[in-house]
């Protein structure tokens, strides 16, 4: 079978507010260099490099970052930077996005990855999308990737396997039952120790025609309104036609809108290490760690402290306690954060005050 061409969307739209104050409404986490020389999102585009050329890459992002995507992917086409008007789901980026790759390229194969999240070994990454293409292009099917649990997460959602339908080199694929939604502690320990559940990554993979054949079925107004913006495409109007089209649609996501209902879903087990980065806690393993277990960036003086996390965007600043525990501390210009680790969920709702 000759093989297809291959598009690859890259997701970069979210606001990332959990992790204020380095991460701000203009220059959210998937844009920042939390553990190396390389963005969040460079790192995304860096693990598809050779994979496609970069004129076959599309990246959906909020209008407010197209100047820093455009500063940390000069490689790609300045037509290729796709401006969300507003925030509307992924229903709405995603049926953007296979409108304008059936119109730019055709009936080509098509992977939806995100911008914000950690995973490899990067050859296996490459083997499970390339095995996922295949599989895709042959029986038309969507594929999503799951990620085998190592522990009960309550802030994932998860993926119930069915039937096995094919095996290559170690890769299982599944047909799949149905797609979970973020579940409480029981449930989480309950899916662990089930072996048929395994972690939404949020990445997808499927022929252009085929998803836009269960867009059309399931939320034809998606398809509908954004045709007709897509007839301005790179146009003097394009902005303009795209915002109305946006307007008139709900907000929803590809899971619940289209995905849940398709008719042929299916999902690799991909043996991959994998994180959602979905708060500060989550960044713990990636830091340095003291002898009282105070997970840091930046330099820290810890006096009778213990299990703190501390993260400086500067990291030749200096963070000193004596005699706390269990502290996230953050530092970002002229901003500090103060909160126990227990409550750092409720970030998000303490930046919707300030801002």
């Amino acid at each position: 079978m000759r093989e297809r061409e291959l598009v690859v969307v890259v997701m970069a739209g979210g606001a990332g507010t959990r992790f204020w104050p380095v991460s701000t409404e203009k220059r959210p986490k998937q844009f920042l260099s939390l553990f190396g020389p390389r963005s969040l999102f460079q790192e995304s585009l860096q693990r598809v490099a050779g994979l496609t050329p970069s004129d076959h890459i599309l990246i959906m992002t909020n209008q407010d970052f197209v100047p820093l995507v455009r500063e940390q992917a000069p490689q790609v086409p300045a037509n290729n930077i796709v401006s969300e008007p507003m925030r509307k789901d992924t229903a709405a980026a995603i049926t953007l996005a296979a409108l304008l790759t059936r119109r730019r390229y055709g009936d080509v194969m098509m992977a939806v990855l995100t911008a914000d999240h950690i995973l490899g070994p990067n050859d296996v990454f490459l083997r499970c999308l390339r095995s996922a293409i295949t599989q895709a292009d042959e029986t038309g099917a969507l594929y999503t990737f799951g990620i085998q649990p190592d522990h009960p997460a309550t802030g994932y959602g998860y993926l119930e396997l069915g039937e096995r339908t094919h095996e290559e080199e170690g890769l299982e694929h599944f047909r799949l039952q149905s797609f979970q939604e973020k579940p409480n502690i029981a449930t989480a320990l309950r899916y662990l120790k089930s072996g048929t559940h395994l972690w939404n990554s949020g990445m997808f993979v499927w022929r252009v025609d085929r998803i836009l054949m269960e867009i059309e079925r399931q939320i034809p107004g998606h398809l509908t309104a954004l045709s007709l913006a897509l007839q301005y495409d790179q146009t003097d109007t394009w902005s303009e036609a795209l915002k109305r089209a946006f307007e008139s649609l709900p907000a929803i996501s590809i899971d619940f809108a289209v995905m849940e209902g398709a008719l042929d879903v299916r999902a690799l087990a991909a043996p991959l290490s994998w994180k959602d980065l979905g708060g500060w806690l989550s960044v713990a393993e990636y830091l340095n760690l003291d002898e009282s277990h105070n997970a840091h960036r930046g330099r820290i003086a810890a006096l009778d402290s213990h299990a703190n996390l501390v993260f400086c965007e500067d990291e030749k600043e200096l963070v000193a306690m004596v005699g706390v525990d269990n502290l996230v501390v953050v530092r970002a210009g002229d901003m500090t954060l103060i909160c126990p680790k227990g409550r750092a969920e409720e970030i998000k709702g303490l930046v919707k005050e300030i801002l």
